[in-house]
C-alpha cells in the first residue's frame, strides 16, 4: 500500500530526475570523504601499538569511542538537520573530520587518540546522518536504492584509498598519513556540502510497490510503537558482527596467520590483509544499493531474511576455514556483502513506517544501535584471549545474525502490517477530527 506522508507527498514531480540524482551524487561524495575515519582505522592499530607499546584492547577503545559518539549523538544531529538544513551540517562535519585526524597525527598518549576519536565521531555522525536523511526525503519511491547508494559511498569509500594509506604509513609513518588524509578528506566534504539542499513538498513521489505509512510520526510517537523497538533489537543483532569485523579484521588476519601471505593475482601480488580490506570495502559498498534495490521490489523483510542468513553462514565459515588465505579473502568479502545492507534496509524501513517529517530524529535514535554494537568490539578481544580462538567470537555473532533473520519473518513482517493499518486508521480519525473542528469554527 503506497501512501503520501502527511499529505505533503504528491505523485507528480515538479523537479527533474537530474536534480534528485544530483543530490544523491553529492551525498555519496560526502560519504566517501568520511569513510576512512572508520574503515582505515584497522591499518593504524598495529603501527600505533608498535610505536607506543600499548595493549591492543586499550587502543581499540578509541574505535569504540568513535562509534559511540557517531551513533549516540545522532538524535541531536537530527534536530540540527531539521533546524539548519543539510549544507551547514555537512560543512560542520567536514571541519570536524579534518580536525580528528590532525589530532591523531599529533597524539602521543591514549587520551590524545580518544579525543581524536570523539571529534571524528561528531564529524562523521553529522555528515552521515545528514546525507541519509536527505536521501530518504528525496526518494520515497525508491528509498532503498537511494539510501543504499548513499550509504554505499560510506561503505566503499575507502576502497580507493586503502592502498595509498597503507603505502604512506609504510613509507612516511602513520602520523604523516593521519595529517595528510585528514586535510584531504575534510576539504573534499566541505566543498561538496554547499551543493546539498532539502526537497520541497512537491518534489517527491511515493512507492507503488511497498507498504508505507500515510502518517508522519513524531519521535515520541515512534518510540511508543512495538515496531520501533523490534527494529532496534534486530539492528543491534546484525550490526555487532559487522562492527567486530571492521575493527578487528587486521587483528584476526594476524592471529589466523594469513596477514602477510602474498596473494598472486597474476597481474599483481599483494599481501592478504590489504587485499581483503580493499575487496571488503567494494563488497560493503555494493551491498547497500544492491539489497536496497532488492528491498524496493520484494519488500524489506524478505530482503533481511536473505542478507542476514548469508551473513550468519559467512561468519561461521570464516571461523572454520579462515586459516586458509584464499578462504579468508572470499569469506570476509561475503561477510561484508551481507552486512553492509543494514544501513540501507533499516533507514528505508524507518521512512516507510514513520514518514519523513521527523525522520532525522527517529532514525537518529534507531542508529544508536550501532553504538551498542560497538561496545562488543573490545569484548571480542577479551573473548578471544579467554578462549584462545576467534571461532568463539565469530560463532556467537553468527547466531545473532541468524536469530535476526528468523525475527524478520515471524515478528517484523506481521508487526509492520499492523502498524501500517493502524497508521491509516489513525490518520483518518485525525482528519475527521480536524474537519469537524473547522466546521465548528465556521
Amino acid at each position: 500500500m503506497a501512501g503520501d506522508f502527511g499529505g505533503a507527498v504528491k505523485a507528480d514531480l515538479n523537479v527533474s530526475e537530474g536534480t534528485r540524482w544530483l543530490q544523491i551524487i553529492v551525498g555519496i561524495v560526502c560519504m566517501v570523504a568520511t569513510a576512512n575515519i572508520q574503515y582505515a582505522w584497522t591499518l593504524f592499530v598495529p603501527e600505533i601499538q608498535g610505536t607506543f607499546g600499548w595493549a591492543r584492547a586499550e587502543i581499540q577503545i578509541a574505535f569504540t569511542i568513535f562509534v559511540l559518539v557517531q551513533t549516540w549523538l545522532a538524535p541531536i544531529e537530527g534536530y540540527f538537520i531539521d533546524k539548519f538544513g543539510p549544507r551547514m551540517m555537512v560543512a560542520f562535519g567536514a571541519l570536524m573530520i579534518a580536525a580528528a585526524w590532525v589530532l591523531n597525527s599529533k597524539a602521543t598518549t591514549l587520551m590524545g587518540f580518544y579525543v581524536g576519536a570523539a571529534v571524528g565521531g561528531v564529524g562523521v555522525g553529522s555528515i552521515y546522518a545528514t546525507c541519509i536523511n536527505n536521501a530518504l526525503k528525496w526518494f520515497p519511491d525508491r528509498r532503498g536504492l537511494a539510501v543504499g547508494l548513499t550509504a554505499g559511498g560510506y561503505g566503499m569509500g575507502s576502497a580507493a584509498t586503502i592502498l595509498p594509506i597503507a603505502s604512506m604509513i609504510k613509507s612516511q609513518g602513520f602520523q604523516e598519513t593521519f595529517f595528510f588524509f585528514g586535510l584531504l578528506q575534510g576539504g573534499l566534504a566541505f566543498i561538496a556540502a554547499w551543493f546539498l539542499r532539502s526537497p520541497k513538498s512537491d518534489e517527491v513521489k511515493v512507492s507503488t510497490k511497498l507498504e508505507q505509512s500515510r502518517r508522519d510520526y513524531t519521535l515520541k510517537e515512534a518510540l511508543n510503537t512495538k515496531l520501533f523497538w523490534l527494529m532496534f533489537t534486530m539492528f543491534i543483532m546484525v550490526v555487532t558482527g559487522g562492527m567486530m569485523a571492521v575493527a578487528q579484521l587486521g587483528v584476526i588476519a594476524q592471529d589466523l596467520g594469513v596477514k602477510e601471505f602474498e596473494v598472486n593475482m597474476y597481474f599483481f601480488t599483494m599481501a592478504a590483509l590489504p587485499l581483503a580490506l580493499m575487496l571488503d570495502r567494494i563488497m560493503n559498498g555494493i551491498s547497500r544499493p544492491l539489497f536496497g534495490w532488492i528491498s524496493d521490489n520484494i519488500g524489506r523483510e524478505k530482503t533481511m531474511v536473505i542478507a542476514f542468513t548469508l551473513e550468519g553462514f559467512g561468519i561461521i565459515a570464516l571461523g572454520y576455514w579462515g586459516h586458509n588465505p584464499w578462504a579468508f579473502l572470499i569469506l570476509s568479502g561475503v561477510v561484508f556483502l551481507a552486512w553492509g545492507e543494514v544501513y540501507s534496509l533499516f533507514s528505508a524501513l524507518a521512512g516507510d513506517a514513520f514518514g519523513t517529517k521527523h525522520i532525522g530524529k527517529i532514525y537518529g535514535v534507531l542508529y544508536c544501535a550501532k553504538g551498542i554494537g560497538a561496545l562488543f568490539v573490545p569484548v571480542g578481544n577479551l573473548m578471544m584471549e579467554a578462549t584462545g580462538t576467534w571461532s568463539t567470537v565469530l560463532y556467537t555473532v553468527a547466531c545473532m545474525d541468524l536469530t535476526a533473520a528468523v525475527l524478520a519473518v515471524v515478528a517484523l513482517r506481521p508487526t509492520l502490517a499492523k502498524h501500517v493499518a493502524y497508521s491509516a486508521e489513525l490518520q483518518r480519525k485525525e482528519r475527521a477530527a480536524a474537519g469537524n473542528a473547522v466546521g465548528a469554527n465556521a
